[in-house]
């Protein structure tokens, strides 16, 4: 995600009744990257660095990751109808394999970013920066996992790996670096679809790869799952990213947020009526009940649709905790309405 920092010094404006009332004062460790609170205040000084570089003080940095796997996962067993138990290893084991994702991508994009790190108030003491570590000692950490489950075959992994590897340059060539975090994301929903055996992208018959045919099918339905937690990811790192926009707007980093600035919600409120389409849409070609659009598609609209209409974009306290619980409400959501559709058509 954009790595950046607080985006106003202005007075104080009133904080809606659902945000935090008074600045945190462990806030700026939490989300920048440098944090000693909690568990991590209890290693040894000398492993503090390499919690704080893969990010392992805070749970939604390993959830971000695992959420889109755990989706291909839910809605390739709904589409197969896969027994619970293959079901719950799978899932179990793609946990573990975003584990390291998460560890190897964040290492990664600090080492890349760590000089536009030292320009932004919020990331400059991250261990990169701050010279906690050195970048020789780190080059091999991020390819520690191509996030491939034992059942994938490797060529499905390398859009993933082309995509993270590219992703800290994104915000130096593009506006829109968010959507390309969110590409990288969301690429886990075809690993987790894959790894219980249902092939959202293939050649000839549908599930099938075949040399003899060069017609391409389409999991329309996972595709529209694909394309809508793209923008759910572009939601939650803009608002992320508005943390950040003064820094962002004197380094010279760009994203959606240094593009759009005041205008910003609204593109939100688009994208989030596109996701609305998007997820009504993966249900429907899928033939799920009621439970999926009532959790999944009602539920994460209503939950990102508070988030976008009270979040303060300029209040950097109200961006964070805004941006930290809803993408919690959301994700769990989608999870809650996926597994509902399967358990229906397990037990009915």
């Amino acid at each position: 995600m954009n790595g950046s920092t607080p985006t106003s010094r202005r007075s104080r404006s009133p904080v809606n009744e659902f945000a935090p009332a008074e600045r945190d004062p462990k806030l700026s460790a939490q989300y920048g990257g440098n944090s000693r609170t909690g568990w991590v205040g209890y290693l040894p000084s000398s492993w503090v660095p390499y919690i704080q570089l893969a990010r392992l003080g805070h749970p939604a940095n390993l959830f971000l990751i695992y959420f889109p796997h755990l989706f291909g996962v839910l809605h390739g067993a709904v589409t197969r109808q896969v027994p619970i138990n293959e079901t719950a290893y799978t899932a179990g084991a793609t946990f573990v394999g975003s584990f390291f994702v998460s560890n190897a991508v964040h290492i990664w994009n600090d080492i890349i970013d760590a000089p536009l790190d030292a320009k932004v108030e919020r990331t400059k003491h991250r261990p990169i920066p701050r010279a906690s570590q050195t970048i020789g000692a780190l080059l091999l950490l991020p390819y520690i996992s191509s996030d491939h489950h034992p059942k994938n075959p490797f060529i499905y992994s390398l859009p993933s790996i082309v995509g993270w590897t590219y992703y800290p340059w994104a915000k130096r060539h593009t506006n829109y670096p968010q959507a390309v975090l969110g590409f990288c994301f969301v690429w886990a929903i075809a690993i987790g679809s894959l790894a219980v055996g249902v092939e959202p992208v293939a050649f000839g018959p549908f599930g099938h790869f075949s040399h003899s045919t060069q017609s391409l099918a389409l999991d329309y339905s996972a595709a529209c799952l694909f394309t809508a937690c793209i923008l759910w990811t572009m939601i939650y790192d803009t608002i992320y990213a508005h943390q950040d926009l003064k820094d962002d707007l004197k380094a010279g980093i760009k994203s959606i947020a240094v593009l759009y600035q005041d205008w910003t919600k609204s593109l939100l409120w688009g994208l989030l009526f596109s996701m609305l389409t998007l997820l009504t849409a993966c249900g429907a070609l899928r033939g799920m009940g009621l439970v999926y659009y009532t959790l999944a598609v009602g539920g994460s609209v209503a939950a990102l649709g508070l988030m976008i209409a009270k979040v303060e974009l300029r209040s950097s306290e109200s961006g964070w905790w805004w941006f930290g619980n809803g993408f919690w409400f959301a994700g769990g959501a989608v999870t809650g309405g996926l597994m509902a559709e399967y358990a229906r058509l397990l037990w009915t």
